[in-house]
């Protein structure tokens, strides 16, 4: 037997280490180019909020005149698509929670769990936002009726 590369399995040439190499390169490329062309839910729901706020611009039913409306609808899809469109939820629910901070740790807790957990009557526009939360208290075995 004779040190030919041909003879032994785990040499390769330089040949066949660059066909491996191009094959895992174009493999890798035709799975990013079909993840990529797959829309995913939020990328939906942007395009659906896209048309929803043309549509606006084109039959003229947005305060700005159509040039200025398409343009904005543009730069907000253009910013969703990056992650830094923010429709104003997390600083509202931000602001609400720190309404409770003022109260005694008490209350505190109890308002805190309103915002999150209550159940939500009335509107702004009619006067206020009601929050309640009902919770359950075991009754004291002291005070109990015998």
């Amino acid at each position: 037997m004779t040190d030919h590369p041909d003879n032994n399995p785990s040499t390769f040439t330089g040949k066949s280490i660059s066909r491996t190499s191009l094959a895992a390169v174009g493999l890798m490329v035709a799975v990013s180019y079909a993840l990529a062309a797959t829309p995913s839910a939020d990328d939906k729901a942007e395009q659906a909020r896209y048309e929803k706020e043309r549509a606006v611009c084109m039959n003229g039913k947005s305060n700005q005149d159509q040039a200025t409306c398409l343009k904005e609808a543009g730069a907000a899809r253009e910013e969703a698509k990056r992650g830094q469109l923010n429709d104003g939820q997390v600083r509202y629910r931000k602001n609400q929670l720190e309404r409770c901070d003022t109260l005694p740790p008490n209350d505190k807790e109890e308002c805190r769990a309103r915002i999150k957990h209550g159940e939500v009557s009335g509107t702004p526009e009619a006067g206020g936002v009601i929050r309640e939360l009902r919770t359950t208290v075991p009754a004291d075995a002291a005070s109990a009726p015998k």
